[in-house]
Order: C-alpha cells, then structure tokens, then sequence
C-alpha cells in the first residue's frame, strides 16, 4: 500500500543529499550515515542543498517505496537540529508542515495522549 500515517517514525537526514541518488544510493546513507537499518519499516527523509526537492526511503514487505516531491517555487523549513546530530526525528505533523510549506516556527503541540508507549507528550 502505497501511504504514509503517523504510526510511523520519521527521521530527517542532516546533510543535503544529491537528489540522483535512489533505492540504494539512499539505503547506503542510511545504514553508513545514520546507523539505522534501511528495512525496518522507518521513513527517511533527504533534502538537497538548494532544499527545493526532498525524498522518503521506507521499507514496505516486499521491496522499497520512494516518495519524491519537487518544488515549483520556495523551500522547505528544516527543523533545528540539536548539537552535532546526523539526523533528528520528526512527527508526522512535524513532517506534514514541512512539505505543505507551513512555518513551524512559532507553533507549539499541545499535550495529547499517546497510545503506542502509554505516555503523554508535554
């Protein structure tokens, strides 16, 4: 099936990504960069330099799946990243404002109950 929900967990790649590089280009930086593993379901997120293009790697049973989306006009709005980090994850409304290219800037997530962990997000 071809989509995307919050059960999964998103991980934005730091560094801008050549955007000629597909399944196995992409599945190397994941294993070299991030030193996760590119089939365990997780969506990878790459953005190029000019962070006009961006790229998510997921695992899906049977092979992978990548979503490619270029932008006409503007950029996507990154994250901060926190000290020396290679990658940082994301929310899925975290990911959803980035590509609808909404400012995340002076937005805040209020408290809400989250089944999977049993915990509440503050």
């Amino acid at each position: 099936m071809f989509s995307l929900t919050s059960s999964f967990r998103y991980y934005l790649y730091r560094e801008p990504t050549d955007m000629r590089k597909s399944f196995d280009g992409l599945s190397g930086l994941v294993q070299g960069q991030l030193d996760r593993n590119p089939t365990s379901g997780e969506v990878f997120i790459f953005i190029n330099r000019r962070k006009n293009k961006v790229k998510l790697l997921r695992w899906e049973q049977g092979g992978f799946i990548l979503y490619y989306k270029r932008l006409e006009s503007g950029t996507f709005e990154l994250p901060q990243f926190t000290g020396n980090a290679v990658s940082c994850q994301m929310s899925w409304p975290g990911l959803m404002l980035m590509i609808e290219g909404i400012s995340i800037e002076k937005s805040k997530q209020r408290r809400r109950y989250v089944t999977n962990n049993f915990s509440i997000i503050s």
